[in-house]
């Protein structure tokens, strides 16, 4: 694990942080390749039953280290071809589709800027709880950049087609409270009381049924990109695998008894 990111355990949440706090927590290399092996390895972690995603600092991620491609272009090391620098780009925009698809729910936290890829990373989240003062830009169309890590696709979807066009082509800073009406957030509180909410959030979405939760994400994925028939298709799968599980009936018996379910992610 790179220092440039943290990663901690406890009571089934992962949380993992962007620790660059010089520089807003910026996407450097050594950062997005600790994302990619810890998402992987955590999806498929039965121990871990939420995924947190946030900032060293008062920032979440103001994007891609401008500063350092500048660098390492004036490097001298051996330029890349059109091809080679697609698919190296595109290997990295993966973290978002980790985040979007892993079976298990994902919370980002954000202290603070959430800029280009930064906000990218954010939105592919399930969820996002913000502080108060936090401020979100596309940002791309300010460096003459048309964008990346699934942000268009994550947009649209949130806010619609018009909305996310106003937002990339202008790319005008959007504050916290706006942010919720908008949709582009879940919830917002005081920055002062933001680490205590966001591990509330985090705790609740711990303790519910995991796997039935993972199979949300996808019957609501598949909600994104396809017909009714797909829809129905796909949970008519996941329904009756999750009367399988441990959960379910445990549930189905505290019901019964009118107690209080305890889901344990089996």
């Amino acid at each position: 694990m790179t220092q440039d990111l943290i990663e901690t355990h406890d009571g089934g949440i992962a949380t993992l942080t962007m620790n660059r706090p010089d520089s807003r927590n910026a996407l450097s290399r050594e950062m997005m390749l600790g994302l990619a092996d810890a998402l992987a390895r955590l999806a498929n972690d039965p121990q871990v039953r939420v995924v947190v995603l946030t900032g060293a600092g008062r920032a979440f991620c103001s994007g891609g280290d401008v500063k350092g491609f500048a660098k390492a272009a004036a490097g001298g090391s051996a330029p890349m071809s059109f091809d080679q620098r697609v698919t190296d780009l595109r290997a990295r925009m993966d973290l978002t589709r980790l985040l979007h698809e892993m079976p298990k729910p994902t919370l980002a936290v954000i202290p603070g800027p959430a800029a280009g890829a930064g906000l990218s990373l954010a939105l592919g989240c399930d969820l996002r709880i913000a502080a108060d003062d936090a401020k979100m830009t596309t940002a791309f169309s300010k460096v003459g950049l048309s964008g990346d890590f699934g942000g268009s696709y994550f947009l649209t979807q949130l806010v619609g087609a018009a909305a996310a066009r106003d937002l990339y082509f202008t790319a005008r800073v959007v504050r916290a409270d706006e942010a919720l009406k908008m949709g582009l957030v879940n919830r917002v509180v005081p920055y002062e009381q933001l680490a205590q909410a966001a591990n509330e959030y985090a705790r609740e979405l711990a303790s519910l049924p995991t796997i039935a939760v993972g199979y949300m994400k996808r019957n609501l994925n598949v909600a994104q990109r396809g017909s009714l028939s797909d829809v129905l298709d796909s949970e008519a799968i996941h329904m009756i695998r999750t009367f399988e599980t441990e959960d379910h009936k445990g549930a189905a018996k505290a019901f019964v008894e009118k107690k209080a379910p305890q889901f344990n992610g089996r």
